[in-house]
């Protein structure tokens, strides 16, 4: 009892708990230090996928190339860019880094279909059907499978393949049946292969969608037009 009491009141002792207990401390004070720091660091990066769902296009564009820099064979940044470089109509440049894309990963339903859109917007209708046929082939229920449908359709109706276009763009409405102006141009391609009856219903869906839609005013007006005169 007495040895305890000894080392109990040993000074020694005393400094020696003091000073593990301030090393801990310290410890566990870099250890909070460094997670926090790693936190607000995760919160403070750019995000070029959040700047491009909020419409700002060329922010998403400057931080893709400055991610595309630091690592060439960054898909989804190769990706965004091109994605936002579209909605700015810099067809070139979004062709330029789809193309870089596709030599990274050659079936990357993301970058065939990209591809695609390029070629439209660019009137290349025959190329552009070959590139979202391969997006269909490669991912039937893909994220963007409503988008490449409508697309086909709108190339139909480009080519005057009415039947086609129907076909098509039934399928995109399939996937958003609450795009109005979808339904206008379903109604367009209906009413052009001479199925006015059909055309009629679609034009009405789209203005019970949208009751503004000029189009759809005017097309339906067409339509019931052809009716009566048959």
């Amino acid at each position: 009892m007495l040895f305890y009491n000894m080392r109990a009141n040993c000074p020694a002792g005393r400094d020696s708990r003091r000073d593990r207990s301030f090393i801990g401390r310290n410890v566990i004070f870099s250890l909070l230090f460094l997670f926090a720091c790693g936190i607000l660091g995760a919160q403070t990066r750019p995000d070029a996928l959040e700047e491009y769902r909020r419409g700002n296009y060329d922010r998403a564009v400057e931080i893709c190339k400055s991610e595309i820099a630091a690592d060439s064979r960054n898909m989804d940044a190769h990706v965004v860019i091109c994605w936002s470089l579209i909605r700015l109509a810099r067809y070139q440049e979004a062709w330029r880094y789809a193309g870089a894309g596709r030599n990274i990963s050659r079936y990357d339903p993301r970058i065939i279909e990209i591809l695609g859109e390029v070629s439209y917007f660019e009137g290349r209708n025959t190329e552009a059907l070959q590139y979202f046929q391969e997006y269909v082939n490669l991912t039937p229920e893909g994220q963007r499978i409503d988008t490449v449908y409508y697309f086909i359709g709108e190339i139909y109706i480009r080519l005057g393949r009415y039947h086609h276009a129907d076909i098509a763009l039934s399928t995109a409405v399939h996937y958003q049946p609450g795009n109005a102006a979808w339904w206008t141009r379903l109604a367009y391609a209906k009413e052009n292969a001479g199925e006015l009856q059909q055309a009629v219903t679609a034009y009405e869906q789209a203005l019970n969608l949208n009751a503004q839609l000029s189009d759809a005013r005017r097309g339906l007006e067409r339509s019931r037009q052809a009716l009566r005169s048959r």
